[in-house]
């Protein structure tokens, strides 16, 4: 691991100084970073964004990465992240870019390197009617258990993913519609296991203050998975935290809350009525996880007082307070779920919740120009199909949601 990390950050620092060498009109653009986890503490560092003057994060050599520091001191200090896209000008036009991309990132415990192709489609100057579809290929392994809150969703192996990831944006006559799928399948000495996904968001405006929103998603892995790789009811796959830094590493979020249930971390089947049930399960390590999942969530948002009070100013064009009423529901399916040591079975489930919630979100670009937003929900989910024990259906429950479970 430690030649690794050396080749590493030589490669991260190596990159600027070669671009800058072959282009006087390559400018790097530094911010300060700073975070924190249980196991490395504060983590200070840097992020850089390179990019050619003039376009805008849409030119040739684009780079944005990060490097850090853990003050704790953990076994492995140094942390980064690396990202280099190089456009391809045979398959590029206006708005219709192809491009290969490079990613590598050490960090909180997690060794993770992609290499991939990705081609666009752009409907004019319309970024929100568009189609792209990317191949990857990326080899990933957990090397710190240290860093993760629930140790039994993860094992240890090197992975290597093959995938192919569709996507598509459009905006229809009866509101936004947006489509993505994706298939990886791990071709390492690990399981050979397969992962699908296909999720579909569709967005109906029901008069001048009112909106509906719905989603649906499927998902499909092996029996014989990674546990990083397979659904809970409530949250995203385990893989999927890696993807945000509030959820990334254990100590970001106060453990006990996490473990009370009071946190949900959206993505995939996302029944968030459920999130109490399932995260006081995994605190006790009697948990069940499922291989096949398909889910529906619904939200009709309706006025609040805030979102009139700033709907038209300038504030409004970056804060946003949404109000709605949900509900999700869903089948869960686990082949050759083991009942009791002598039993098994095929375990199939039907899960579905209903209550009221407000997102407060955020977007404010920073001076490097990449969006710093977030979503923060608050919800009451007041109805489950299947309570706890002998608890009642409808009950006073309440999180809070870290991203948006509905997001356009």
């Amino acid at each position: 691991m430690g030649n690794r990390t050396l080749i590493a950050v030589f490669l991260f620092m190596l990159i600027p100084g070669v671009l800058s060498a072959q282009s006087e009109n390559y400018t790097l653009s530094f911010a300060p970073d700073a975070w924190y986890n249980e196991v490395d503490g504060i983590r200070l560092g840097a992020r850089v964004l390179g990019e050619r003057e003039g376009t805008f994060l849409d030119g040739p050599h684009r780079l944005e990465a990060g490097v850090w520091l853990g003050t704790a001191f953990p076994d492995l200090p140094i942390s980064y992240y690396v990202s280099f896209t190089e456009p391809i000008l045979a398959i590029s036009s206006f708005g219709n870019e192809g491009n290969v991309r490079i990613r590598s990132s050490i960090r909180t415990g997690y060794s993770r390197h992609e290499l991939s192709l990705n081609k666009r489609w752009q409907n004019g100057f319309d970024e929100f009617d568009y189609q792209e579809f990317s191949l990857t290929f990326s080899q990933e392994k957990l090397f710190d258990i240290e860093y993760r809150p629930y140790p039994l969703l993860w094992q240890e192996e090197w992975k290597s993913l093959f995938g192919a990831e569709y996507r598509l944006s459009q905006n229809f006559d009866i509101g936004q519609f947006n489509l993505s799928a994706s298939i990886k399948q791990n071709v390492s000495d690990f399981e050979a296991f397969k992962i699908g996904t296909i999720e579909i968001k569709q967005e109906i405006p029901l008069g001048e203050k009112f909106e509906f929103r719905v989603r649906g998603f499927s998902g499909y892995t092996d029996t014989e998975n990674a546990p990083e790789y397979l659904f809970g009811i409530s949250y995203r796959q385990p893989a999927g935290w890696l993807q945000n830094g509030v959820s990334r590493a254990k100590g970001t979020l106060p453990g006990s809350l996490l473990d009370d249930g009071l946190f949900h971390i959206s993505g995939h089947a996302n029944l968030r009525g459920y999130t109490n049930t399932e995260f006081r399960a995994l605190s006790e390590e009697n948990f069940v996880q499922y291989n096949f999942v398909n889910t529906v969530n619904a939200e009709l948002e309706f006025p609040n007082f805030v979102s009139s009070a700033m709907n038209g100013s300038i504030l409004g064009d970056f804060v946003q307070l949404r109000s709605y009423l949900f509900a999700d529901a869903g089948n869960f399916f686990r082949a050759d779920y083991e009942l009791t040591p002598r039993l098994i079975s095929d375990l199939n489930e039907q899960r579905a919740d209903a209550g009221i919630g407000f997102q407060f979100s955020i977007n404010i670009p920073d001076y490097l120009g990449k969006d710093r937003g977030f979503a923060i929900r608050y919800e009451i989910p007041f109805w489950l199909s299947h309570p706890e024990g002998n608890e009642s259906s409808f009950k006073f429950r309440n999180l809070i949601g870290i991203g948006a479970v509905i997001s356009l």
